[in-house]
């Protein structure tokens, strides 16, 4: 066995979106990092597809967001077929007009999504580490020890400050660390399968099927005629064999929705699983992504949550490391996190058990309700832009959080910074650093609390939008690295301020900002 390497500050096992974006994030904040995996290479199959908005925000800061937005294809509408008939159509149109810089969810393929954080971590001076296998921790109180097992054999023991487990469903992190992870299996085997095909397949739109025994989806691929194809195995095909390939796939609803399938470029079966882990965090490890949570494929909100999950951990890992905050800041990933992981599994699961039921009453819903429900719902502005909230993940907030205090209007502590679009107010959070902002006129005691406390105050002259997205005049906003409101106080005092900052952090040792005004 290797002697004990040397003590780094953050180990990252697993280098999937998840674990690759808390490495990208961590080194943008000035942490050491080595990230580990198992595998032999990168993924090559696009699994995951979705990119929503509130991850798109976050990865404004991390310089991502453009190059995603170019790579993918925006999504633009869902159809709904029965049979061979176009049903229902939902356009989304100016659903989150105004509530986002990024008013869509992309298509990107989790295959090129992890292509690209490879490449600006690498950038970045950090290469992940291929073919390396967690056998064992050990938390000592001040340090974790890892015991692994690299490519070539040989064992070592790394010391890190922390340690995330972002590898996946089987994560040895969370087995290591004897986390349940409860929950259950659908009983039906899905396909996946990226294809070469004709329409609708090649319209950049999603396509849905309600039939009464079958259940397809068809997402766009960037590239000509490419679509990925979910469906459900036939029961008479699982039963016969293991080894299942496309040509066990039914081909009827494929037909009747018109799609011609020229090639096929890779097909793969699994299971789907709706499971949240009973703890995230465990002394100096912490769970992320599908090691924390897996749920069903609707709503594209799988590889989003595990984002979210590395985005909300990176800064109060750098905040503690760099010393600007008291370890008890880390108490807030596992709340923070772990409440939202639990409302979207439950919600995603009936949601899906509605998709795939094939009782009467399922089917009466998909093939009579929802054909009616769908174009009505979606007339409503109203209904489009709740829609999108929901879908595109801006609607997280947190609320409970042990960061999260005050109120103004509808605007609590732990809610998402309101975007609003003539003033760009999400621009000052590129710094991913702790700031004051205030809508109006910012009084003098706490334009002195912020020279005191080095922390950026950015000033917003007045505006009717900056009411209709929520806010209210003169109020101050401590508002978080990530965007989330820490503080809301309506009255504005130096005092609130002082004491929200002796409670949660650390006198910053970086030069005091002045005072910015954006116009």
């Amino acid at each position: 066995m290797i002697p004990p390497a040397g003590l780094h500050s953050v180990l990252i096992v697993g280098a999937g979106p998840t674990g690759l974006v808390l490495a990208l994030s961590l080194t943008r904040l000035g942490v050491g990092v080595r990230i580990v995996d198992r595998v032999a290479e990168p993924g090559t199959t696009s699994r995951a597809l979705a990119v929503q908005a509130r991850t798109l925000e976050l990865y404004r800061p991390l310089g991502l967001a453009a190059e995603v937005v170019e790579r993918g294809i925006r999504v633009v509408a869902a159809n709904f077929w029965v049979g061979a008939t176009r049903v229902a159509r939902a356009v989304f149109g100016d659903g989150g007009v105004g509530l986002s810089p990024f008013p869509y969810a992309i298509i990107f393929p989790q295959d090129e999504h992890e292509r690209l954080l490879i490449e600006r971590l690498r950038e970045g001076g950090v290469s992940v580490e291929r073919r390396v296998e967690l056998l064992g921790l050990e938390d000592s109180g001040d340090r974790v020890r890892a015991r692994l097992r690299r490519a070539d054999g040989a064992e070592e023991v790394h010391e890190a400050e922390y340690v995330a487990g972002c590898d996946g469903a089987s994560s040895a992190v969370r087995e290591g660390l004897a986390i349940g992870f409860p929950g259950g299996t659908y009983e039906h085997l899905f396909y996946v399968a990226d294809v070469e095909a004709r329409a609708p397949a090649d319209d950049d739109q999603i396509h849905g099927t309600l039939d009464t025994a079958e259940f397809l989806i068809v997402f766009p691929l960037k590239g000509r005629r490419r679509a990925r194809l979910i469906g459900v195995v036939r029961d008479e095909a699982v039963a016969r064999r293991h080894d299942l390939t496309w040509n066990d796939v039914g081909k009827d609803i494929i037909a009747r929705m018109g799609i011609a399938v020229t090639r096929v470029n890779w097909f793969s079966t699994y299971h789907v699983h709706h499971r949240v882990a009973d703890r995230f965090r465990k002394g100096r490890a912490f769970l992320l992504g599908d090691a924390a949570h897996v749920h069903s494929p609707v709503g594209g909100q799988g590889m989003n949550t595990g984002i979210g999950d590395a985005l909300n951990l990176a800064w109060k890992l750098a905040d503690v490391l760099h010393g600007r905050a008291p370890a008890a800041l880390l108490d807030s990933y596992e709340p923070e996190r772990l409440g939202f992981a639990r409302r979207l599994v439950a919600t995603t699961d009936r949601a899906f058990t509605m998709v795939t039921n094939r009782g009467p009453i399922a089917q009466y819903i998909r093939m009579k309700v929802v054909p009616w429900l769908v174009p009505l719902v979606f007339r409503a502005r109203a209904a489009r832009r709740l829609m999108f909230r929901t879908i595109s993940q801006t609607s997280v907030r947190y609320r409970d959080s042990p960061l999260s205090e005050g109120r103004a209007g509808r605007i609590h502590g732990g809610d998402r910074l309101p975007w609003v679009e003539a003033a760009d107010n999400f621009a000052p959070l590129d710094t991913l650093a702790w700031q004051v902002h205030v809508y109006g006129e910012a009084k003098p005691e706490i334009e002195a609390v912020c020279r005191e406390r080095r922390l950026a105050l950015h000033v917003f002259p007045w505006r009717a939008a900056m009411r209709r997205a929520g806010l209210r005049r003169d109020v101050s906003y401590l508002v978080r690295p990530d965007g989330y409101l820490a503080l809301v106080d309506r009255e504005s005092r130096a005092s609130t301020l002082t004491r929200y900052l002796d409670a949660h952090l650390a006198a910053s040792e970086r030069a005091a900002p002045a005072a910015h005004r954006i116009a």
